[in-house]
């Protein structure tokens, strides 16, 4: 007999099940448990499943559920049984049951841990991964109830079934039994099954941006009657585009026979249409915008772009209706960009899209570009615009509540017509996944980031996310290490960006620099020094210097193998009367593209002092190739000065090229940053590129220089990821996870604080000596006769500390005295410690053997509830406490990310010989933060831990001071169920 409801001891409903998750094919559904609520909606999608499905299902005809069956699978104790559904629109396409079994197959309760598992999915839904959301939602629910296993049985027949199993990287046995297939599921996650997840992940993501980027038909809500606007703007920006879809004019006000507004259809609403409408645009009030979302989500509105305003960023009761919003578009399989958007744009010819309050699209090019604020969208799109660059796709989010740019680097990580990913954010919503997501797609192509709001503290108004304590020196050190190019400044991105998507990665930081100033060649010099690049001396061309001589020398520089990358600076040429002469920069722009064009695959920057000319020639196009113009025409290019025929000669355009799917920067290839850059030469025909695009020009050195700095701390990044690092099979050998995890269960109590607790000295030591971590002892001198005893115990030379929290590891007030040799000196310490700072009971004194000198540093390990655990080290004092000088990495550290940690800092040279001194012993440091990662990785319970100071000699190190704060472990969103956000 199965138990009641009633008699399970957690029969709550459990609402933290209930989870938005993204279909396969983009579309979004809920899952969420099952209630005695249900039983109509079961009776009726069971009805809409066909014979065949519930045959493979109850393994016979079973045409229709019995009121016996109704109740049993709409009643459940949350506990030993279970039921989850799928619902789009309200009403269920799927459900999941599970019932805790014993070892011979019969209904159970705890202790058992294995269960029988089986699913149903409508027909019409079937092939969207609705099965396999489930699986991965069930499981989470099961091994939350303690249930370890899954058994199923299939029939052989059932080939999808079947694979959802065989797919979801479960640890699984499968054997043949009385006619079925016989599964069992390891419900533990495995690294295979946490990579599926993510994969699948990825592709929905990636689908339901598709779908918002191409759509076949767009209908504007909100649609004037009158010429201007918002809804009417939008319309004409669409129809400006040459939008190639169909379009429609929506407005419950229109007049029953109005036919057209602006040539296209106009109806009341989209229920009137008639047609498939697969994108929204909304620009009505708030107040009816819930009105629009009923009507498109019942009328099969796969996603809609909301511009209106009035939700989060004006409070409380804008908060509340912003989550509304989301509730209700999500109900119907929908997902929202905004809402209080600036719209979006696709500039690829197959859709030439424009759903965006900007009166001109960008032209078509290959960078993404997304933005959480319109106003920044406004000043990018103007500033890429101005210089010449061209977008694939472009996106403002506004208070983006649903769709995000952790979605749209999803969409471009696989994007075939993106190089380059550009984002603008104020908030993130996840920081865990985004450095997730932004290290695979920088491992494919760069991603530059610009972050507003970094020192408020607080989200911008609209950003209904979690806000996260993590400092901002702390994110920008973690996203460098997920690959992120992070700049200050919008100029900078757009600097950044220019480079990236018209160039080649270099190889190294080795920089030639060729121009007609020697003054401007110096402050360039001196810019690539203060930026860490590896400048040579300048090569002065002289101001008599022609085309023809910075076309010789720039391919004279490219052709250098000493070299990685050129920056070309130029200034007017000045006739004699002392005028500036007008005209040059065309014919200067086509000889530096013959010999970036014609050479080795390096970047190239020009640096320009008052020479619009050249700039407006460098952006105009990629190649002077089967171009006309003063590029093609014949003409001395030897004399100082322009001529009117003059011109440099023809490019070539046998040049190597790279697959269009090859990110910029890898060998031989650069990335176009228009449509007429990819197609202008014949071998551009079948989607490759020339290997030298638009070369960037910048009016100032500082800018250029920065720019290219970024971009070769980037190539170098790209480098190491190729061969990523790995953690020492060595540890394995000297940690006891198993039996620290018996101490810290412990430690915790049976009823843990949900603040946590800090560990005392000893129980630190304890602790970390599990993962070969051993802390020096300090035996506590409450007065000079337990000192003295101390003393006796550890052997001199000894130290004597106060360990009060006002003078901890304040050695410059006084609270520290090292090298005490005999009784004598350690009484007179004492005595002088007491006089000066306080009573042994304030001051809390400790006595400690001495140490061999060393560096002194200071490791840590904390755990921010959005980005996850991080380790960090710097040189204990001032460096890091005044200074600020950290460095970061993300748990768990590899062998590499340990390695460029204490070289990161800017005081590293200390460790490594500076002035003479003999280097530290840095192999154990490494081993010592390796040895902190795997602690804080594998015992999520250690929420803190601080080892200060770590005195580090040129051989060993000892750690002399460490503090461990115990709490029950936060939740992991990232290793759950695939699921969306919900603020």
């Amino acid at each position: 007999m199965e138990p009641t409801p009633e008699q399970s001891p957690h029969h709550a409903y459990p609402d933290h099940w209930e989870a938005d998750v993204v279909l396969r094919d983009g579309g979004t559904a809920r899952v969420r448990p099952i209630t005695t609520d249900d039983a109509e909606r079961l009776v009726s999608f069971y009805e809409q499943v066909s014979d065949e499905s519930k045959y493979y299902r109850f393994f016979a005809p079973y045409p229709r559920l019995s009121a016996r069956d109704v109740h049993r699978f709409t009643h459940h104790d949350y506990v030993d049984r279970v039921g989850l559904a799928v619902t789009v629109g309200g009403e269920f396409i799927a459900t999941v049951r599970y019932d805790r079994i014993d070892d011979r197959g019969r209904p159970a309760s705890a202790p058992a841990d294995e269960a029988e598992v089986a699913f149903l999915v409508q027909d019409a839904h079937q092939g969207r991964g609705v099965a396999s959301a489930l699986l991965e939602h069930i499981a989470a629910v099961a091994r939350e109830r303690g249930i370890r296993r899954f058994a199923a049985e299939v029939l052989p027949a059932n080939n999808k079934m079947i694979k959802v199993f065989r797919d979801a990287g479960f640890t699984q046995q499968r054997s043949f039994e009385d006619g079925s297939v016989h599964l069992t599921l390891d419900l533990e996650p495995t690294a295979e099954s946490l990579a599926v997840q993510r994969a699948r992940e990825q592709r929905a993501e990636a689908r339901s941006v598709q779908r918002l980027l191409a759509p076949g038909s767009v209908a504007v809500i909100g649609v004037g009657r009158a010429p201007g606007g918002v809804g009417r703007t939008v319309l004409r920006n669409l129809l400006g585009s040459g939008f190639t879809g169909r379009t429609y004019a929506v407005n419950t006000s229109f007049a029953d026979d109005l036919g057209t507004v602006e040539g296209v259809p106009a109806h009341r609403s989209v229920g009137g249409i008639g047609e498939q409408v697969d994108l929204a645009v909304v620009a009505v009030p708030a107040d009816r915008v819930p009105e629009v979302v009923a009507d498109c989500g019942e009328h099969g509105v796969q996603g809609i772009v909301v511009l209106s305003a009035g939700y989060a960023e004006r409070g409380a009761e804008g908060r509340e209706r912003q989550r509304e919003l989301v509730r209700q578009a999500r109900s119907y399989g929908m997902r929202i960009i905004g809402p209080n958007a600036f719209g979006i744009i696709n500039t690829s010819e197959s859709v030439r899209l424009n759903a965006s309050l900007a009166p001109e699209s960008p032209k078509a090019g290959r960078i993404g570009l997304f933005t959480q604020s319109g106003a920044i969208g406004i000043a990018l799109l103007s500033g890429l615009h101005r210089r010449g660059a061209g977008l694939s796709a472009f996106i403002s989010a506004g208070n983006r509540a649903d769709v995000s740019g952790n979605d749209f680097l999803q969409y471009w990580y696989e994007d075939q017509g993106t190089d380059v990913a550009l984002l603008y954010l104020e908030s993130l919503g996840n920081p865990r996944k985004f450095t997730r997501l932004a290290r695979r797609t920088a491992a494919v192509k760069p991603v530059v980031v610009v972050k507003g709001a970094r020192h408020s503290g607080t989200n911008p108004p609209g950003h209904a996310v979690p806000v996260s304590r993590i400092p901002d020196a702390t994110v920008s050190a973690l996203m460098r290490q997920a690959g992120v190019i992070r700049v200050d400044t919008v100029t900078e991105m757009v600097d950044v960006g220019l480079l990236l998507a018209g160039q080649p990665l270099p190889d190294g930081p080795r920089v030639a620099i060729l121009g007609n100033s020697e003054s401007l060649g110096l402050l360039t010099y001196d810019a690539c020094l203060a930026e860490g690049l590896r400048p040579r001396p300048p090569r002065d061309l002289t101001t008599e210097a022609s085309p023809r001589d910075f076309r010789r020398a720039l391919a004279e520089a490219l052709a250098d193998r000493a070299c990685d990358a050129v920056i070309v600076t130029a200034i007017p040429w000045v006739g004699e009367n002392g005028e500036a002469l007008t005209g040059e920069g065309e014919v200067l722009a086509a000889a530096l593209r013959e010999a970036a064009t014609t050479g080795p695959a390096k970047p190239v920057a020009v640096v320009h002092v008052e020479m619009g000319g050249l700039a407006q020639a460098l952006a105009a196009a990629t190649s002077t190739a089967n171009q006309p113009g003063p590029a093609n025409q014949p003409g001395p290019a030897d004399r100082p000065g322009p001529h009117p025929a003059a011109a440099a000669p023809q490019a070539r355009t046998s040049s190597p090229t790279a697959s269009a799917a090859t990110p910029p920067g890898r060998s031989g290839a650069g990335a176009a940053t228009d449509s007429a850059a990819a197609t202008d030469s014949a071998d551009a025909t079948d989607g490759t590129r020339p290997s030298a695009g638009r070369i960037p020009a910048y009016p100032a050195a500082e800018r250029a220089v920065r720019a290219l700095a970024e971009v070769v701390k980037y190539a170098q990044w790209r480098r190491h990821a190729a061969a990523p690092g790995k953690v020492p099979e060595f540890l394995d050998e000297t940690i006891d996870e198993h039996a620290t995890a018996g101490l810290i269960e412990t430690l915790l109590g049976p009823d843990p604080d949900p603040r946590g607790r800090p560990l005392t000295h000893d129980e630190a030591r304890e602790l970390l000596a599990g993962y070969g971590v051993p802390v020096r002892p300090a035996l506590p001198a409450p007065d000079p006769e337990a000192a003295v005893a101390a003393a006796a115990e550890l052997g001199y030379p000894v130290a004597l500390k106060t360990t009060a929290p006002h003078l901890r590891h304040r050695a410059d007030l006084g609270g520290v005295r090292l090298d005490l040799v005999n009784e004598n000196a350690l009484r007179r310490a004492y005595d002088e410690l007491t006089e000066l700072l306080g009573t042994p009971a304030e001051l809390r004194p400790v006595v400690q053997a001495m140490v061999p000198r060393g560096v002194d540093t200071v490791v840590r390990a904390s755990i921010d509830a959005a980005a996850g655990a991080v380790l960090s080290f710097g040189l204990a004092g001032a460096p890091s406490e005044l200074l600020g000088d950290t460095a970061h990495r993300l748990v768990p550290a590899t062998d590499r990310d340990v390695a460029e940690l204490i070289r990161s800092i800017r005081a590293a040279p200390v460790l490594f010989g500076w002035r003479g001194a003999a280097p530290a012993d840095t192999a154990a440091l490494e081993e010592l933060l390796l040895r902190v990662s795997r602690l804080v990785d594998d015992h999520p319970e250690v929420v803190s831990v601080a080892l200060e100071p770590v005195v580090v000699a040129t051989q060993g190190l000892t750690v002399l001071g460490a503090t461990v704060r115990l709490a029950p472990p936060p939740a992991r969103s990232d290793l759950g169920p695939r699921r969306l956000p919900s603020y």
